[in-house]
């Protein structure tokens, strides 16, 4: 009965995300992000996850922000892992001055769903705290991610996540609340055994205290196994 619950109410957010996120949109970014993805396994029940993020802001023509992060992770059965980790991030907006943030994060991912036909439907729920060497205070903030990946042919799938971002406080850097949704659809692509490429396209819809900004996105990662 739990899992019906957990698995009608993912669902239900992915679909809201997909179809509501971007409505409010009033200005807009196109945007190019590339990732690099690598896991690597420490023993049966450990795993160490490695990533690189760079995207390209202000209709694609300048890097606006470089992220770095990783993760060290157990894994409490086949369907649950249970994780922390560290994240470096910097950003370079256009006008503000630049900043450099120091994150801080707790996650725990749950597989809700695996078919016969390979249809799998993913949730990881994330909490982090923020901070920043340019401001005061800490920011946590909390993240939602519902991913689908279902088989469309006998190498590709069809790729869909929505994920809300929720300010837990007030800082100078966050404003509360609803902070962020993004929304991506794509394919994954196998280059070899372990390893996929996933382009799509993502809408990342910015929730502001005056006009809202809805950035379109060309979004380009690469996945590996080890």
């Amino acid at each position: 009965m739990l899992f019906r619950l957990l698995f009608g109410a993912s669902a239900c957010l992915l679909v809201a995300g997909v179809l509501a996120a971007p409505a409010r949109a009033t200005e807009g970014d196109f945007n190019i992000w590339t990732g690099q993805f690598a896991t690597i396994p420490a023993s049966d029940k450990v795993y160490v996850r490695l990533e690189a993020q760079e995207r390209f802001t202000n209709d694609a023509d300048r890097l606006g922000q470089l992220l770095l992060r990783s993760l060290l992770a157990y894994r409490l059965n086949d369907r649950v892992n249970i994780g922390m980790g560290y994240a470096y991030v910097f950003t370079d907006p256009v006008g503000p001055s630049e900043l450099n943030e120091h994150r801080f994060y707790q996650e725990l991912n749950v597989r809700l769903l695996q078919t016969r036909g390979g249809a799998t439907l993913d949730s990881r729920t994330r909490l982090e705290q923020r901070t920043f060497e340019e401001r005061d205070g800490t920011g946590w903030r909390l993240r939602q991610f519902v991913q689908l990946r279902v088989p469309i042919s006998a190498h590709n799938k069809l790729v869909a996540y929505t994920e809300p971002f929720v300010d837990l406080n007030q800082t100078s850097v966050q404003r509360g609340g609803l902070s962020i949704w993004r929304n991506f659809a794509g394919v994954s692509i196998p280059l070899a055994k372990g390893i996929e490429v996933v382009p799509g396209y993502l809408n990342q819809h910015v929730f502001r205290d005056g006009e809202d900004r809805s950035d379109h996105t060309a979004n380009v990662n690469l996945f590996m196994t080890f």
